[in-house]
C-alpha cells in the first residue's frame, strides 16, 4: 500500500486551509483573503472515525467539515495545470477549532497553532481514490450532531479551487507524498460539547455517499486548561 494510502500514519504535515467559502467568512465576521491562506496542523491531531474528540477544559470546540486532498506526488512550485497529477485521492475530515481560545490569539495577533492542534482534533476518514472522484468541486458535505443536520454544503462553492490551492502552497512550501490539504469548510460551524455524536458524510451529485466519518466528543480529564487570562 502507498504512503498515499496511509497517509494518517505515514503523512509529515497536515496543510490547512481557510477561509475559503464566503457563507463561513460571513458567520465569523472575518475578512476575505486575496489569496489562499493556511495554517499547519500536527499529524498528532488525527482521529480515526469510530474515536472520541477530547475537548480540553475551559474550551468551546466547534467543527468544521472539510474535503481533504492527499498529496500521493511530492513537489515544489507546482503549476495549476499538473496539480491533479500530484493528488493521490481525498479524504473527510472534521478541522476541530478551541473557537474562543481563538477569539483570544485573533484580538492579540498570536498564531493558531494550539487553536487547531489539540490531540484528537482532526478527525479522519478512509482514503479515497482519486479515481472514485469524478469532479471534486462538485461533492457534498455535511455534518449532523445527534442527529441534527449542523453543516450541509458544496465543494464547488470553494473562493479558491484545488489546483490554485495546490499551486500557492507548493510555491512556500515543498509538498510531499502523504501530507494532507484541508480546502475549508462551508458555513454553519458551531459547538460540539461532550457527549454529542458526530456524523460526516460525502457524497456525489448523486447522492451516493463515498465517505462517512463517526466520532463521539468528551471532556478531557487533564492537560491544558484554557483561560483568557492565559494568553
Amino acid at each position: 500500500m502507498s504512503a498515499a494510502a496511509q497517509f494518517v500514519r505515514q503523512g509529515k504535515k497536515i496543510i490547512a486551509i481557510g477561509r475559503n467559502y464566503s457563507e463561513h467568512i460571513k458567520e465569523l465576521n472575518n475578512a476575505r483573503t486575496k489569496e489562499p491562506f493556511y495554517f499547519l496542523k500536527p499529524t498528532t491531531s488525527y482521529l480515526p472515525t469510530g474515536g472520541k474528540v477530547e475537548i480540553p477544559r475551559g474550551v468551546v470546540a466547534h467543527h468544521e467539515v472539510e474535503l481533504g486532498l492527499v498529496i500521493g506526488k511530492g513537489g515544489r512550485d507546482i503549476s495549476q495545470d499538473a496539480a491533479e497529477s500530484h493528488i493521490a485521492g481525498y479524504a473527510l475530515a472534521v478541522d476541530m477549532t478551541a473557537r474562543n481560545m481563538q477569539d483570544e490569539v485573533k484580538k492579540k495577533g498570536l498564531p493558531w497553532s494550539a487553536v487547531k492542534g489539540f490531540d484528537t482534533f482532526t478527525p479522519i476518514g478512509s482514503f479515497i481514490p482519486k479515481s472514485s472522484v469524478s469532479d471534486a468541486h462538485d461533492l457534498m458535505l455535511s455534518l449532523k450532531i445527534n442527529g441534527v443536520i449542523k453543516q450541509n454544503g458544496t465543494t464547488g462553492d470553494m473562493i479558491f479551487r484545488i489546483p490554485r490551492l495546490i499551486e500557492h502552497i507548493s510555491s512556500i512550501v515543498t509538498l510531499e507524498e502523504g501530507d494532507l490539504i484541508l480546502t475549508g469548510t462551508p458555513s454553519g460551524v458551531g459547538p460540539v460539547n461532550p457527549g454529542d455524536s458526530v456524523e460526516c458524510t460525502l457524497a456525489d451529485p448523486t447522492g451516493k455517499v463515498l465517505a462517512e466519518l463517526k466520532f463521539t466528543a468528551e471532556s478531557r480529564g487533564g492537560g491544558y486548561q484554557f483561560t483568557p487570562n492565559s494568553l
